[in-house]
């Protein structure tokens, strides 16, 4: 399996003026993404690692460093879980 997420073709990532966050249009609906949900999703881009997540996170927020590799992971496996992610096999 791949380590570079990508965007599951259903779900279109996009910032909504109206709500003033990002958001995941799909069929059915739309989900309301949380800040830190939005700087995962807008580096997710199928060639992007994992690792190159957690550390383009790091960088932008070092103050927080020692965490963000945990929580980046924990909300990738959730991600993948509700199906909007999927990495290539």
């Amino acid at each position: 399996m791949s380590n570079s997420p990508k965007l599951n073709p259903l779900y279109r990532l996009q910032f909504e003026k109206a709500q003033n966050c990002y958001v995941l249009l799909y069929p059915e609906g739309m989900v309301k993404l949380s800040d830190s949900a939005s700087e995962v999703l807008t580096l997710v881009d199928g060639s992007t690692s994992d690792g190159d997540i957690v550390k383009a996170l790091q960088q932008k927020f070092p103050d927080a460093a020692d965490l963000i590799e945990a929580d980046v992971k924990e909300f990738l496996v959730d991600a993948l879980e509700k199906g909007w992610i999927k990495y290539d096999r």
